[in-house]
């Protein structure tokens, strides 16, 4: 019996995640449909990195521009649609505020209204982010959690949450929302503090550099493996019955661990090389996250492998790799 082949429709294909999720849906014998502003979006170095971007047809079209959104939507009839594209920084969501909103909640309302328009059947997943818990003490979110945004970034995620929960429950549509957890790899730029830490304790460590400035170390969060997570996306869409799900691996760490585990991982006291500034704290920061990702385990059976530890040396041995 032949089996009919699944298209997949990826909204920011060519940044960490969509990348990852590209080669995973590809290696699922997915035909994989990848959207970009750019204006070449064939030369993703993400998408090269992975070795993917002769697998993955790429189209582009403006996420913000309703009538783009829905051209292409219809064009490509997809089983499933996967919306990761907008402004992902916490830290420049400060600096680029509307930009921010605007990429996030005109975005998802686009894609929304476009797959009621053309093919209701299709099922969505969006992704918020464990920011939009905000502050919470030692206490661990789960998915009940009162959200408290700390951030524009964390503001505009929870409108696309509130804005597929809507959807679901008004015209009864596949949605879904991957609440995620900090999730880290070797494609991140260099503006997110992790790659910013691993790359610079790789340089130090190569003598191609001397210091490096960071604001508060005392923060918390879960920080997991990047390729892991968006299996977790596409398992959400696999199950029967749509939900929104947190996808974390349960356990936190501060960045002072962090930050002492890669320098360590590459024979050096970070002591003796890091420095504060003030000028890398944000106006309003979450101080912990502890996070609780059962329901994805008991439910999905999704669950984190990669340990902080091995998170930390796959970061680093990708990074002496490239230097």
């Amino acid at each position: 019996m032949n089996h009919k082949e699944k298209i997949a429709l990826i909204f920011g294909v060519t940044g960490q995640d969509g990348s990852y999720l590209a080669r995973f849906l590809l290696g699922k014998q997915y035909r994989v449909v990848g959207v970009s502003r750019g204006s070449d979006p064939a030369s993703s170095p993400n998408l090269c990195s992975l070795g993917i971007n002769r697998d993955v047809e790429l189209i582009t079209a403006d996420l913000v521009d309703f009538h783009s959104v829905l051209q292409v939507i219809d064009k490509i009839k997809p089983d499933e649609i996967y919306n990761l594209a907008g402004q992902s920084s916490v830290s420049l969501s400060f600096r680029q505020p509307i930009e921010t909103m605007k990429s996030f909640v005109m975005g998802m309302l686009n894609i929304l209204e476009a797959v009621r328009t053309v093919d209701s059947t299709i099922k969505v997943l969006n992704t918020a982010s464990t920011e939009c818990f905000g502050n919470n003490g030692v206490n661990i979110v789960h998915e009940n959690t009162p959200f408290n945004p700390q951030s524009p970034y964390a503001t505009a995620k929870i409108s696309t949450y509130w804005q597929i929960v809507n959807y679901r429950e008004t015209y009864g549509m596949y949605l879904c929302t991957g609440i995620m957890s900090n999730h880290e790899s070797p494609l991140r730029p260099e503006f997110y503090v992790t790659r910013k830490i691993v790359a610079a304790a790789c340089r130090i460590a190569e003598n191609k550099q001397k210091t490096l400035e960071l604001g508060d170390l005392n923060i918390i969060r879960d920080w997991g493996w990047a390729p892991e997570y968006v299996e977790g996306m596409w398992t959400m869409l696999q199950h029967e019955v749509p939900d929104d799900y947190i996808i974390a691996t349960g356990k936190s760490h501060s960045l002072k661990k962090f930050v002492e585990l890669v320098f360590k991982e590459v024979g050096l006291n970070w002591e003796n090389h890091v420095s504060y500034s003030s000028d890398f704290v944000r106006p309003a920061d979450i101080a912990t996250m502890y996070v609780d990702p059962s329901k994805a385990s008991n439910v999905l059976k999704w669950k984190s492998k990669v340990s902080f530890n091995e998170l930390i040396k796959k970061l680093v041995n990708a990074e002496l790799e490239q230097l």
